[in-house]
């Protein structure tokens, strides 16, 4: 049984946002030295992205990757830069996609980058909070 797609776009759409986004990216003051930093091969960046998308969309089982994991070994992935990767990429669906379908990939995108930048957050700051004292 093939379970319906969570976003109902296609391949074609899906394939069209990744490499807008990512041309906008290399452009994008604060992020694109970041993925300069770390992506050397554009095309496969974004075969293995558009696997990503196609996975989380559609439910294609052509991803295997651990976002997290890769973002936090980056070593220089930042919680602060999820906001300004998602409004480029909001930018990106809303000019790509009916307004339904950007609104629901944007919706997913913002809980994925919640996820991520939450498993970014400095450990340091942990060690920041207040003790309670149970004295």
């Amino acid at each position: 049984m093939t379970m319906p797609p969570r976003v109902a776009v296609t391949e074609a759409q899906i394939d069209r946002v990744v490499s807008r986004f990512y041309t906008a990216v290399r452009q994008e003051p604060t992020l694109g030295p970041i993925f300069a930093s770390h992506v050397s091969d554009w095309p496969t960046h974004e075969e293995k992205i558009g696997r990503f998308w196609r996975n989380a969309l559609l439910f294609r089982r052509c991803y295997d990757g651990n976002p997290m994991q890769i973002h936090s070994a980056a070593g220089n992935v930042q919680a602060d830069h999820f906001p300004i990767w998602l409004t480029l990429f909001d930018g990106i669906l809303h000019q790509e996609l009916p307004p339904d379908l950007a609104q629901s990939w944007s919706a997913l995108a913002h809980r994925i980058g919640r996820g991520l930048s939450y498993g970014l957050t400095p450990k340091d700051l942990v060690n920041d909070i207040p003790r309670l004292s149970l004295r």
